[in-house]
């Protein structure tokens, strides 16, 4: 199997003392390597389906998980990847317009979001954070809806329980809490159902993240941790947070963790069916890291220039999840010009409708939030709410006196 899980930047130095390479010192592709490290290796592995030519490798344990897919099923995977590459391309322009206050991007990340979003069932409850914008969209949330918050119209646009996908998490790793929780309750109520959280390599520093683990291993909790480590945790380097792969603190909780190539949808889409059929068949949690990149900033606040080179992204480039799965695509004759051109044209559309609907968001009630706050009312917010209300009187005082 070839693979290449080696950062482009200078090769990182694990606790061994050896390049971080996937089996060789000199950290090449095109490495020769079996599907499960052996006992005496210390290097990391990675799971990979399609190199980034869009080549078909074999893998023994994680074939099966894809055995069945269709042309149409690999079409639509592409399709899932380019809509979602335009609608945030679209809400980042819309950020620079001054129409939305902040966007985190997900450019790079596409096939770890497909990939994953396409292997859970209806039932499966997700937990995200705030840049699962490819999940959402495998969930069936109005990209829209996603736009709201960002715009400050709303605290999230959508029902929960309505697509078994929970509003965005702000806070850093503290979803996991809140998915290992909710999966020790899918396990009490005797549900064959599975959890999974999505979380960054940043988050994985979090404390939240590892009492996360803790908890789902002593209580065999049928969850799925999906780091998708994009190599910078703002401005932080990988190396700068752990002294082992990240995949491998899984064994320290008792539970399986395994590094998946992020640019590569099929894989992603192969181990997390792994892992979530684990977790409902009872067998407790499992740590996937999708070892992937962020092309853009960490958001629209970020400057990624200021602490990362451009030819490491340009090596990154080279390995983009939607031109990979393309040159497959192709080489198959899986697909044509016809329907490259057509959902060229629809990924247009998508981007004239989300602008349009962001433009067109009304203005929430100013006084909203202090609703629902206490079920019974409470005297300060009561105080809060009028000391406002005096506040958007001024406006409207000084409009009258002509200041």
């Amino acid at each position: 199997m070839t693979v290449d899980s080696s950062a482009a930047r200078k090769p990182r130095r694990s606790a061994a003392g050896k390049a971080g390479t996937t089996g060789s010192s000199t950290g090449t592709t095109g490495t020769k390597r079996t599907t499960r490290t052996t006992k005496k290796s210390t290097d990391p592995e990675l799971v990979q389906l399609l190199t980034p030519e869009g080549e078909r490798v074999k893998n023994a344990e994680y074939d099966a998980y894809v055995a069945g897919i269709t042309p149409e099923e690999l079409r639509g995977l592409y399709r899932d990847m380019v809509l979602t590459r335009r609608f945030d391309a679209e809400a980042t322009s819309l950020q620079r317009q001054g129409e939305l206050g902040l966007w985190a991007s997900l450019l790079g990340q596409e096939a770890a979001q497909i990939g994953s979003g396409r292997a859970l069932r209806d039932d499966d409850y997700v937990f995200p954070t705030y840049r699962e914008h490819g999940v959402a969209w495998c969930r069936g949330v109005d990209p829209a809806n996603l736009l709201g918050m960002f715009r400050g119209v709303n605290n999230g646009g959508w029902d929960p329980n309505s697509n078994n996908f929970h509003l965005y998490t702000i806070v850093i790793g503290s979803q996991t809490l809140h998915a290992t929780g909710y999966a020790m309750g899918v396990a009490k109520d005797g549900a064959d159902s599975a959890v999974i959280a999505y979380f960054g390599d940043g988050a994985s520093s979090q404390g939240d993240v590892a009492e996360s683990f803790t908890f789902s291993a002593v209580y065999n909790a049928p969850v799925v941790f999906f780091c998708q480590n994009n190599q910078w945790a703002i401005s932080e380097p990988t190396e700068k947070q752990t002294r082992v792969p990240l995949y491998q603190r899984a064994q320290g909780y008792g539970f399986p963790g395994v590094r998946v190539d992020g640019n590569d949808v099929l894989a992603c889409l192969a181990v997390t069916k792994w892992a979530l059929e684990r977790a409902r068949n009872g067998e407790g949690p499992t740590l996937v890291e999708a070892y992937t990149y962020r092309m853009g900033a960490h958001t629209t606040s970020d400057d990624p220039t200021r602490y990362r080179g451009d030819e490491e992204r340009q090596s990154w480039e080279a390995k983009d999840p939607i031109l990979r799965l393309r040159r497959f695509l192709e080489a198959s004759n899986h697909a044509d010009e016809g329907f490259f051109a057509e959902l060229e044209a629809e990924s247009e559309a998508l981007g004239r409708r989300v602008r349009e609907a962001v433009r067109s968001m009304p203005d929430p009630d100013h006084f909203a939030m202090f609703e629902n706050v206490y079920a019974d009312g409470h005297a300060l917010v009561d105080e809060e709410r009028a000391q406002f209300a005096a506040y958007q009187a001024s406006f409207a005082d000084a409009e009258a006196e002509g200041v």
